[in-house]
């Protein structure tokens, strides 16, 4: 016999699994065999839910996309970070972003429901699914009875009343209901009158209602997570009726809201009622999701998620009622789901990963935009475009992650829930970075960091450029090769070539396969680049990283259309990424396309000053629509920590140059003094005489049309008067300064006729 581990507990561990004094259960195998165990809650729902449905499933299988003649990027993607089964930290609610408005604890009698009652628009047969126990006439609807229709027998009576005694427990009364059972709240009068939840069959004699009260207690005997409601117990007490026993579910009573109720309370600053605020809801996910990766990890699905079945108390997320949770292998038993919620291909191929994070995509669009009723109506399976939802066109990177975790085709959304969590992370920083309005950065855990910066002038940069300072993606830590490449990390992309193609590894490695497929993109050898594409996705399939090599290819090639494709491909995927964002921008920028190049850099550099890049693409995309000022000021926004601080300067000064005959003011003369005289420290003679040529000749063909009205009297330009005098004789000064420095005699020579000819003429 075994020992009740149950602090103050004598029992011993009967052979069903539970105490014989206390009724708690056993330690899951999972955890005897070394698996560490992490304390875990539960609450309840305080509010009517969605009705859960069942479904009988066939399944079959689905094929992914090649990105030769698609633009869907399939979830099975290779290369991705991690594999944990992602247990969470207890009180890192907001992914240590931002804070989430903690619930408090409630009393747990005031939870008890003075009249117990399943609304009448909430009753259907157990068996045909037909409406039942309905009104008519103006009078009520029976509570139990038999269905007009196949004649089954059913009841929405809760079965215990307040002084009933189940087992060990003393029952206080009804405190929620839902679409397998009713909830009761007791106490455990063996165990420190401790509070615990009952959860009862909502109509006993349903079957499948049965067997999945069965199967709950089952599958949790295993689960043991944080973010889980603990099953301490699993009981029978005879029908007040029939005498037939029915089965109760003994699970730990944790007070706190669903989310289900904090979306409804909450009101926005102006106090009107609306969706929780994006940030929120999208920490919410990222909180609960580690719990789907443990079940998953486990061989479970939950199948039944929903804003009704997540609680928050204090700073804590639970997911409760598990009645719906099967192995993912089960071909036989009845699968629960909600409708809007439920993913469209469970009734063919049944519950998978990818159906159950499909539940979350859902669940986080119905927090922050859809309509309570609109989701099981009008955007059953979608959502809502842009254009209808302003949520959606202000965070689009939000919007694409809700696109992928709902697609209809499974194939076609997340792999894993750690896959998910990554992406709603980066998306949480970019949401947090436009609705504070300051950076919010994070290491990817798909692409390396910025290396290089493509052009740090106001000059678009070539696409090969593009191609060699673009992010790589990340080199999977578990490839063959991923140690050699390592080693190659401090050698020039096209000098790689040779000890890639002599590799002894080059079989085998994956890696290795694509970084040729790269170092014969920054040569030029197109055709070579693609052949070796081709062969890596006929032999390993696509992801995502088939369609980021090949806009790569295709964007040096200068075929930008087909390359955005592909770049779009890849940001649907990996919506929090900023790698995808940049490649678009730069096609755009290419395409002469300012608007969406703008806001593809703004996206990256408002997220994260680590990519420089950023910075200048936005300023010449700004600078490009005439928008002078502030792109001077994504220039000056180069922070002076970066390598490019002093070259951001100089493209800043020069920014603020253009097109400046008519509005260069006395006031703007002394911004452009200023920056000259800190730059000319930090430039090398050359550079610093031909930013001081530009200065001298915007200033001078200021004066040519107009003084400037706001000068100061003995204001100084590069420590020349500002008056075409003196300006000419500056440009003089520079052009010879210039001569002396040139190596070439024609260029000398060219540089002192520049030099007579701007020289002010003398009657001498």
């Amino acid at each position: 016999m075994t020992a009740c581990l149950e602090p103050g507990c004598d029992g011993t561990i009967d052979a069903d699994g539970y105490c014989d004094t206390c009724g708690t259960a056993a330690a899951p195998a999972a955890a005897q065999q070394g698996t560490p165990r992490v304390g875990a809650g539960h609450a309840s729902t305080r509010t009517g839910t969605a009705t859960s449905t069942r479904t009988s499933a066939t399944r079959s299988t689905g094929t992914s996309a090649s990105s030769r003649n698609s633009t869907s990027v399939s979830s099975r993607t290779r290369g991705s970070r991690g594999g944990s089964t992602g247990r969470s930290r207890r009180g890192n609610l907001g992914a240590g972003l931002i804070e989430v408005p903690p619930v408090p604890s409630k009393d747990p009698m005031t939870e008890i429901m003075v009249n117990p009652q399943v609304p009448e628009a909430k009753r259907y047969c157990s068996n045909c699914s037909a409406p039942v126990g309905r009104g008519r006439d103006g009078n009520p609807g029976r509570t139990e009875g038999f269905c007009r229709k196949c004649r089954t027998a059913f009841s929405f009576e809760p079965k215990l009343k307040a002084g009933d005694k189940v087992g060990q427990y003393a029952v206080l009364g009804c405190i929620a209901h839902g679409g397998l059972g009713w909830i009761y709240l007791a106490k455990d009068e063996n165990v420190s009158e401790r509070w615990v939840v009952l959860k009862g069959l909502l109509d006993s004699g349903d079957a499948d209602a049965m067997a999945a009260a069965a199967a709950e207690r089952r599958f949790l005997a295993e689960v043991n997570h944080p973010s889980i409601v603990q099953i301490l117990n699993f009981v029978q007490h005879p029908d007040a009726v029939t005498g037939a026993p029915v089965g109760y579910i003994v699970m730990e009573y944790v007070g706190g809201s669903s989310l289900k109720q904090i979306r409804s309370d909450y009101r926005d600053p102006a106090g009107q009622a609306g969706p929780l605020p994006v940030a929120q809801a999208i920490a919410y996910a990222i909180e609960i999701l580690p719990a789907f990766g443990y079940l998953h990890s486990l061989g479970l699905v939950y199948n039944d998620f929903k804003p009704d079945n997540i609680i928050q108390s204090e700073e804590q997320l639970k997911l409760i009622d598990m009645g719906g949770v099967i192995r993912m292998d089960d071909e036989d038993s009845a699968i629960y789901g909600t409708k809007g919620y439920q993913a469209p291909e469970i009734a063919d191929e049944g519950p998978s990963v990818e159906s159950d994070l499909y539940t979350v995509g859902r669940t986080l669009a119905v927090l922050t935009s859809l309509d309570s009723r609109a989701y099981q109506t009008t955007y059953l399976d979608a959502l809502p475009a842009p254009t209808d939802v302003p949520l959606f066109a202000r965070h689009e990177s939000f919007y694409k992650l809700l696109q992928r975790a709902t697609d209809r085709d499974p194939e076609m959304r997340f792999g894993s829930a750690e896959q998910m969590a990554q992406q709603l992370t980066a998306v949480l920083r970019e949401v947090l970075s436009l609705e504070e309005d300051k950076p919010h950065p994070g290491a990817s855990v798909m692409f390396g960091p910025e290396v290089r910066v493509p052009s740090t002038t106001v000059e678009i940069p070539g696409v090969l450029e593009v191609v060699r300072a673009l992010p790589v993606p990340l080199v999977d830590r578990d490839d063959p090769g991923a140690q050699f490449l390592a080693g190659l990390g401090a050698v020039d992309l096209v000098e790689q070539r040779f000890a890639l193609e002599n590799s002894p590894l080059l079989a085998t490695s994956q890696e290795i396969q694509l970084r040729l497929v790269l170092v014969a993109t920054a040569e030029v050898d197109f055709s070579t680049a693609i052949r070796l594409l081709d062969e890596f996705e006929n032999a390993n399939g696509g992801d995502w990283r088939t369609f980021w090599y090949r806009g790569l290819i295709q964007l040096a090639s200068g075929m930008l259309m087909e390359a955005a494709r592909m770049f779009t491909a890849v940001y649907d995927a990996l919506p929090g990424e900023a790698a995808p964002k940049l490649a678009l921008a730069a096609c755009a920028e290419h395409l002469n396309d300012w608007a969406t190049a703008s806001r593809y850099y703004d996206m990256v550099w408002r997220t994260d000053h680590g990519y420089v890049s950023a910075a200048f693409g936005l300023a010449r995309a700004l600078l490009r629509t005439g928008q002078r000022d502030a792109a001077v000021r994504a220039f000056g926004a180069v922070p002076q920590t970066s390598t490019h601080h002093t070259a951001a300067a100089e493209a800043a000064l020069r920014a603020l140059l253009v097109d400046r005959d008519r509005d260069l003011s006395g006031a703007d003369l002394a911004d452009i003094d200023a920056r000259y005289a800190w730059l000319a420290t930090r430039l090398d003679s050359e550079q610093a005489n031909w930013l001081a040529l530009d200065v001298l000749s915007a200033a001078g063909a200021r004066l040519t049309v107009q003084k400037p009205n706001d000068l100061v009297p003995g204001q100084k330009l590069i420590d020349r008067e500002v008056d075409e005098r003196s300006l000419r004789l500056g440009m003089e000064h520079v052009y010879r300064s210039l001569a002396r420095l040139a190596t070439d005699r024609t260029k000398r020579i060219e540089l002192v006729d520049q030099a007579n000819a701007v020289r002010p003429r003398t009657l001498i």
